[in-house]
């Protein structure tokens, strides 16, 4: 069954899916526990960890040596850009107090992709694609707004924080999409937590933070890091080698509600009426926009 490579692209696109929605439960309760920082540190130091342990055995690593000097160029922009965007992204789970609001508002990356295909790629928006984008943007504002006299308390804490993570995790997935032919998917994930953890270690030295937490903080980290920047991570770039960029967004568009399950069971916590239904404007917004295309010519 396995070997229907789409087949196969869809069931590592859930998986993705599933352990993302995760994250944000995890890195919210860990956060709780300890500072940003310390975070950091350990969340991408187990990462590292997990990383060698499932591809140092089987040699996942060996083709680095067949990288040619424009693969490694690339192996630092994209470490780069995943860099600012898992920070800015951190700060808003820490930012803000319900993570499902978080997951909800990230729906917006699919919205940049597609902008930067229309950049980049000239391609053009049908009707559908544009009914899209205003019910993603709506939920969007929707979700975020929270009223208030001055400009800066018309939107909750964290919003400019989440959608600046979105834009630039969107300039990493089309890099990504364009090179997963030529470095594997363990490479790629490594090269990530590496910026993440050598980034956050100077950090620490830096600012001279300690390393002492709680095991609270130290199993919420451990599960979250699993979860997070080692098998999402893997299986999302493992997906897009066997589907379309578009597709595995649309299946990741649906973390929300995993997330909405989580912060409820984890937290107690559940966005108010208003929020839920702007979170689920932004879903069916994705699903119009990655999909617009093949639903006016009929494809499946």
């Amino acid at each position: 069954m396995l070997e229907n490579p789409k087949l196969r692209g869809y069931i590592l696109a859930l998986i993705a899916t599933i352990a993302m929605s995760n994250v944000y439960i995890f890195s919210k309760a860990a956060l709780k526990e300890v500072e940003l920082i310390q975070f950091g540190f350990y969340w991408f130091g187990f990462a590292i960890l997990w990383n060698l342990i499932y591809a140092m055995p089987k040699k996942k690593y060996s083709d680095l040596g067949k990288l040619k000097s424009k693969d490694f160029s690339f192996l630092i922009v994209i470490g780069l850009l995943e860099l600012a965007g898992t920070t800015f992204f951190f700060m808003a789970i820490n930012t803000v107090e319900n993570p499902a609001i978080v997951s909800f508002l990230a729906n917006m990356t699919p919205i940049f992709v597609t902008i930067l295909g229309i950049l980049f790629l000239k391609e053009r928006f049908n009707r559908i694609e544009i009914i899209g984008f205003v019910l993603a943007l709506s939920g969007a504002f929707i979700i975020s707004f929270q009223g208030g006299g001055a400009l800066s308390e018309i939107f909750i804490r964290g919003t400019g924080l989440v959608l600046l993570s979105s834009f630039i995790f969107s300039f990493a997935f089309v890099l990504a999409k364009k090179s997963v032919a030529r470095i594997n998917a363990p490479i790629l994930s490594i090269n990530r937590v590496l910026f993440l953890f050598v980034f956050s270690a100077i950090l620490v030295l830096v600012k001279d933070v300690s390393l002492a937490i709680s095991w609270k903080g130290l199993y919420n980290i451990i599960l979250g890091s699993l979860l997070g920047p080692f098998l999402t991570a893997l299986t999302q770039y493992s997906a897009i080698k066997y589907l379309e960029a578009s597709r595995v967004s649309i299946i990741q568009s649906s973390k929300g509600l995993f997330v909405l399950a989580g912060a409820l069971i984890y937290f107690g916590l559940f966005p108010s009426a208003y929020q839920l239904a702007g979170g689920l404007i932004t879903i069916l917004g994705v699903i119009f926009i990655v999909g617009g295309k093949k639903m006016l010519s009929g494809k499946r």
